[in-house]
């Protein structure tokens, strides 16, 4: 009687063997190995310090605004706000410090703006009952619009040294740059609220079901307007490090730059209906797009249609999840409606 026991106990099904491997994460880490060996087959340049350094350079700032994203998307909403505040953060940057404001209290005065950003966000997604998505792309505009009317065409570059190289020099000591230091910091904390905690918790069960989450007792209203308030503080503090690497204050820093964060958060595997993500795959993500984006400027790939990979990169990780279930799905119901399933017949 043992024999049959120990030998059922032996087999494993080939399914729960290949679970592990069919995992989102596991796929961006192979697409991260392929994409460093097309990129050292394509340049001898692509594994230098020298190039690693500015590939990490080039993408800190969208890493870090991909963070609060990540927490936003998952609890069902969207923030496609987040590059026009980093541009009205620059924008006052180089309009403050034009007039001799003291730098650490245009720091304040740039927490306070992201702040009031997100905020405004936030109240009219919680307390109107706007959809997110509507109310970002009109904010879009409007944060853009104050960097216009604050900056106009001027441009500011008289920043001390001391805070332009935070953009383009390492920390010291290390060789890696401030924008992924800061990242890497952030990441931890994101990644331990996410994860570890009732708030994470919260979040999951918001975006997974907003009524639900009511019933449960959880303050989705709340919760809500801190992520959008966090975003953007996050996005404010990315536009001071994306100021300081150009070394100039513009009222278009920044233009554009949503598109590569929700392209980075979706192929990071955060669900765009909400209720599924992780940071581990949005730092991969990261990774992905950073070295992507470091091989092919070392070809002979058009630069101005790098828009087409991230296009393509944002509809496969939005296609590519949900087709696995609409396929079971599909099977399911093709089994389900086959009359002669099971049946003999005399």
């Amino acid at each position: 009687m043992s024999e049959p026991s120990q030998g059922a106990a032996r087999h494993v099904p080939l399914s729960a063997v290949l679970r592990p491997l069919a995992r989102w994460e596991t796929g961006l880490a192979v697409l991260l190995v392929a994409i460093g060996i097309f990129g050292a087959l394509s340049s001898p340049q692509f594994w230098t310090s020298g190039n690693v350094f500015n590939m990490g350079v080039t993408s800190g700032e969208i890493a870090i605004m991909a963070l609060p994203m990540t927490l936003i998307i998952i609890s069902g909403e969207i923030d496609l706000s987040v590059a026009s505040t980093l541009g009205m953060s620059s924008a006052l940057l180089g309009f403050l410090w034009a007039r001799h404001w003291p730098m650490l209290v245009i720091f304040a005065v740039l927490v306070l703006l992201g702040l009031a950003a997100g905020l405004l966000n936030g109240l009219l997604v919680t307390r109107l009952g706007l959809p997110s998505l509507a109310v970002t792309i009109g904010t879009l505009a409007l944060y853009r619009g104050i960097a216009l009317i604050i900056l106009g065409s001027n441009t500011v570059s008289n920043f001390p040294a001391a805070y332009t190289s935070i953009g383009v020099n390492a920390v010291p000591h290390t060789d890696i740059p401030w924008s992924i230091a800061i990242f890497v910091v952030l990441a931890v904390v994101f990644g331990v609220v996410l994860h570890a905690t009732a708030t994470g918790r919260s979040i999951y069960a918001m975006g997974a079901s907003p009524e639900a989450a009511l019933f449960a007792g959880i303050r989705v209203k709340r919760i809500k307007t801190l992520l959008f308030m966090t975003s953007g503080l996050v996005c404010a503090l990315a536009g001071v490090l994306w100021t300081f690497r150009l070394a100039t204050a513009v009222q278009n820093n920044g233009v554009g730059a949503e598109l590569n964060v929700v392209a980075i958060v979706l192929l990071g595997g955060v669900s765009i209906f909400g209720g599924k993500g992780s940071i581990g795959g949005v730092v991969l993500a990261v990774l992905v797009f950073a070295g992507l984006e470091g091989a092919l400027l070392l070809t002979n790939f058009n630069q101005e249609a790098i828009g087409i990979v991230i296009g393509g990169l944002l509809l496969i990780s939005v296609f590519v999840p949900n087709a696995v279930p609409a396929l079971s799905r599909a099977r399911a119901l093709i089994r389900s409606g086959n009359p002669t399933s099971g049946v003999s017949h005399e």
